[in-house]
């Protein structure tokens, strides 16, 4: 009997687990999109061609704003 609520929990707590990822996936909250200079987060950082150092989106967007 405990091993058989044992598997009910771990299938609840997947399917749960599952379902909540696909909806933050499928309707991501607003804050999750994008910063407020319009950069999506999550953006991976670019190759410096000078220094070959990566630089981040969103301090090329600063230096091209003049900030």
């Amino acid at each position: 009997m405990a091993g058989r609520l044992t598997q009910f929990y771990v299938l609840a707590v997947t399917i749960i687990s599952i379902g909540a990822l696909c909806y933050i996936y499928i309707y991501p909250p607003q804050s999750m999109r994008s910063n407020r200079d319009g950069v999506p987060y999550f953006t991976p950082k670019v190759l410096n061609l000078e220094t070959g150092k990566p630089v981040s989106v969103d301090e090329l967007v600063r230096r091209y704003r003049g900030d």
